[in-house]
């Protein structure tokens, strides 16, 4: 940026400071907002432009490399006239950072002659042109797509410090997304009884980016396929030079027939056994007894990492306006008494290896009114690593309810952004 740009933009912050700076106001006669008329003029030379930041994103495309990257590797096109499969891949993906939810609006873009400056094109795709597009792109093509912005991602990777190479933390997570499409192949009914997708994503937590996506009918459970894409990711990350890898998963995850084979990965790669997996796993009869079984001297509180610092007061907490209606109407009320914390090793049936599961148990009241009617223990398993004497401090409850119970909604809660960030793509 020129210095000249630097000191405009300089003086137009100083005085929107200025402007809102503390004062000791009197007493006003006339409202704040005081226009009356407002003048519209049309400038020859200087234009502006809604999505400004589309220009930045093509100049990232094009300095990494992705660009000639997927011209090499897709092969959709016979003859590239006059569009490259880069041009329709990043016309699409432009058209989702500007905003837009279907391919009809791409016509919006392609209509905005200070758009198509930004990114240097005489014309653009029309919704048309890219429908064609997608329906001749494949599964292999999506599958060379993913792993050609993966090789360019690696040399991304290859710039920070290194800090950043000290542990890699790998989201795995399914998401509903429905449509309201009655032509749509492979659309099926998903457990909540809504038309769609029932798409994986796996992502790189440290950063949010995804990794691999895989679109899946909507009545596929939320795990199928996750073990091998797994498999795909720590690779990646492996060649990044990553020195520890975390898997992280909800209770669909916790594949047990998978676990020696990525425990036994670990210790070949010298990875902490312990640092390898963090899988919810669910409830079952036997995990209960056994927590049940523990004595009361190995529990011990849970103390939740705070979501955030507060950087200046603590303030005093609002009364609670839903809690005191459904008292005074005598709702069915369950409240959280205590959460303590406990350890114990466990073999599940298809490995052949102890592996340390942590369990929260969950002290509640049910309660009607003022009357509290019957005490009730809820449990949450999390299996984690080897069972090899490791203590209790090894066992990383994440904040907030990360890891959710069999059946509940568990998509970009708490702990996967990247699946909640897709799920308002999608939406």
């Amino acid at each position: 940026m020129s210095k000249s740009r630097r000191k405009k933009l300089a003086n137009r912050k100083r005085r929107i400071q200025h402007l809102l700076r503390h004062r000791n106001w009197a007493p006003q006669d006339k409202p704040m907002l005081t226009a009356s008329n407002i003048q519209y003029e049309l400038s020859g030379r200087t234009r502006g432009l809604g999505v400004g930041g589309i220009g930045v994103m093509h100049r990232l495309a094009r300095q990494t490399g992705l660009i000639p990257a997927m011209n090499e590797n897709l092969h959709v096109l016979k003859v590239h006239l006059p569009y490259h499969e880069s041009d329709h891949v990043m016309n699409v993906a432009y058209n989702a950072l500007s905003g837009g939810t279907c391919l009809e609006d791409l016509e919006l873009r392609r209509n905005d002659e200070v758009y198509l400056d930004a990114l240097g094109a005489q014309r653009i795709p029309d919704p048309t042109t890219a429908g064609d597009f997608c329906r001749r792109f494949s599964e292999r093509d999506v599958e060379t797509l993913m792993d050609t912005i993966n090789e360019v991602r690696l040399g991304v990777w290859a710039r920070p410090p290194a800090p950043f190479f000290e542990r890699a933390i790998i989201d795995a997570d399914g998401t509903l997304a429905t449509t309201t499409g009655e032509c749509k192949q492979q659309m099926d009914i998903n457990y909540k009884g809504e038309w769609g997708y029932h798409p994986l994503l796996v992502s790189l937590a440290n950063t949010g980016e995804p990794l691999y996506l895989v679109n899946r009918s909507g009545n596929r459970p939320s795990h199928e396929g996750a073990a091998g894409r797994f498999d795909q990711a720590i690779a990646l990350c492996e060649r990044a030079g990553f020195k520890k890898i975390l898997l992280r998963g909800d209770t669909d995850f916790s594949q047990t027939a998978h676990l020696d084979r990525g425990d036994a990965a670990g210790v070949a790669f010298g990875l902490p056994p312990w640092s390898l997996s963090l899988f919810g796993i669910d409830a079952m009869g036997n995990l209960i007894q056994k927590a049940e079984d523990l004595p009361e001297t190995v529990w011990i509180p849970l103390h939740r990492r705070a979501k955030y610092t507060v950087r200046t007061e603590l303030r005093a907490r609002p009364d609670n306006v839903k809690e005191a209606i459904v008292r005074q109407r005598e709702f069915k009320n369950i409240r959280q008494q205590s959460e303590p914390v406990a350890s114990f090793a466990y073999r599940p049936t298809a490995c052949r290896k102890s592996y340390r599961v942590g369990v929260v148990r969950k002290n509640l009241s049910v309660e009607k009114g003022e009357d509290v009617l019957f005490e009730d223990i809820r449990y949450f398993f999390y299996i984690s690593a080897p069972c090899k004497g490791a203590g209790l401090q090894r066992v990383r409850i994440p904040p907030g309810n990360w890891v959710a119970p069999a059946g509940s909604y568990r998509s970009g809660g708490g702990g996967n952004k990247a699946v909640g960030a897709f799920e308002k793509r999608v939406a």
